[in-house]
């Protein structure tokens, strides 16, 4: 029979047991909580602001190790801009072309993480036919148990912003309006059963 010594079991066992904490945990986005919203420019005299109401996605997080990835999809024929005929125009070609391209993707990789909370995304985004760097910043980022399903639930409030003329969607160029997109995303995901 082989003697361990004392020392050498307990750092054997807090080894195995640290690399079991520190294993990835897979999150499926809650859409019935989860925002992707926009504000775009009309001629420099106001902002359009709008959202869309259907997404769905996956997070992959390791907090004890700080990575991640982020994966959400969004379904652009969701725009909501508060009023029908708006909602008609930006469903076309030159604002989000849905029939070329009926959805927007954005792949993320959560970074500088901060006592356990990713701070950044850094990623792409996939509109029109198109793939162009995003990132975004994350102002707020939690996880607590959630009441009622008793599985974690994580939360995060991101932003940042794009260049549609990047993607081919100029709508309103000629017009003088500025193609700068700020783009946000709030957003819920509980955890794997």
């Amino acid at each position: 029979m082989i003697k361990i010594p004392p020392k050498t079991l307990w750092a054997a066992l807090a080894l195995v047991s640290g690399c079991a904490m520190a294993a990835p945990v897979n999150y499926t986005i809650d859409p019935a909580h989860t925002y992707p919203s926009f504000e775009a420019d009309h001629m420099g005299v106001s902002f359009w602001r709008g959202k869309m109401n259907k997404n769905s996605g996956t997070v992959v997080l390791d907090r004890a190790a700080g990575t991640g990835t982020v994966e959400i999809v969004i379904d652009l024929a969701s725009i909501d801009f508060g009023l029908p005929a708006m909602n008609a125009w930006a469903t076309g070609k030159d604002f989000s072309n849905v029939k070329k391209s009926p959805r927007a993707i954005y792949k993320g990789t959560l970074e500088k993480f901060v006592d356990g909370n990713p701070t950044q995304l850094t990623g792409e985004l996939t509109l029109n036919g198109q793939t162009h760097p995003v990132n975004l910043s994350i102002q707020r980022f939690k996880c607590v148990p959630h009441p009622m399903l008793k599985r974690e639930l994580c939360g995060a409030d991101a932003s940042g912003s794009f260049n549609r003329d990047a993607f081919g969607l100029s709508a309103g160029k000629d017009y003088g309006f500025n193609m700068d997109v700020a783009l946000r995303i709030q957003a819920e995901a509980v955890a794997a059963p």
